[in-house]
């Protein structure tokens, strides 16, 4: 749980340097307040989609609260890096399939976009597939498995090598085509 209360302290900072209290960032984010003070808290993780949601509500990238530190400007990440588990920016479990994200530009301060390495694993069998939306755009390459994606009423399959590139405002989700672990690498693009 150690990213998730590095992640949930770094929050609350941020909203409590802007003055805002639970209530306000529950309008701002249409999310849940006892949701957002258990995330503050460490006591529940989350996926790409709220904190995106909480790091648009307050201004900022969402990489300012899932990165371990900044430095210099250039950004190098490694293979090796991306497959030992401490190395994990911030793992999120939630009803559905559960992700690690490895922040790959952890290091470049003044980035507009967000890459990632993902380890997806696969939904129980018969779980929904919820869609959700938020501004930008996503670009994913399949390393490793099978990806699902489903933009609306279409439904993508993609394999080892496969990408897709789409305006996440679209409704979409990502998650296992199988029952086997899906490994992405993911560009995330938010405007400011």
């Amino acid at each position: 749980m150690n990213g998730e209360i590095k992640c949930g302290a770094r929050i609350r900072k941020r909203r409590t340097a802007q003055g805002l209290g639970i209530e306000d960032l529950s309008a701002r984010t249409g999310l849940d307040a006892a949701y957002l003070e258990a995330l503050e808290n460490g006591e529940v993780t989350t996926s790409l989609g709220p904190l995106l949601k909480v790091a648009l509500a307050l201004g900022t990238r969402l990489g300012t609260f899932i990165d371990d530190e900044l430095g210099s400007d250039v950004c190098l990440s490694r293979a090796c890096a991306c497959s030992s588990p401490e190395q994990a920016q911030q793992a999120a479990r939630g009803k559905r399939s559960s992700f690690s994200f490895y922040s790959l530009g952890a290091h470049k301060t003044d980035r507009h976009m967000e890459p990632f390495y993902i380890e997806i694993r696969p939904d129980e069998p018969g779980a929904e597939h919820p869609l959700s939306s938020h501004e930008g755009e996503e670009f994913i390459v399949v390393a490793r498995g099978r990806l699902l994606v489903v933009l609306g009423q279409e439904r993508h399959e993609l394999g080892p090598g496969d990408s897709i590139y789409f305006n996440s405002i679209v409704p979409h989700y990502v998650g296992c085509a199988g029952q086997e672990q899906t490994d992405i690498h993911a560009v995330l693009y938010f405007p400011a």
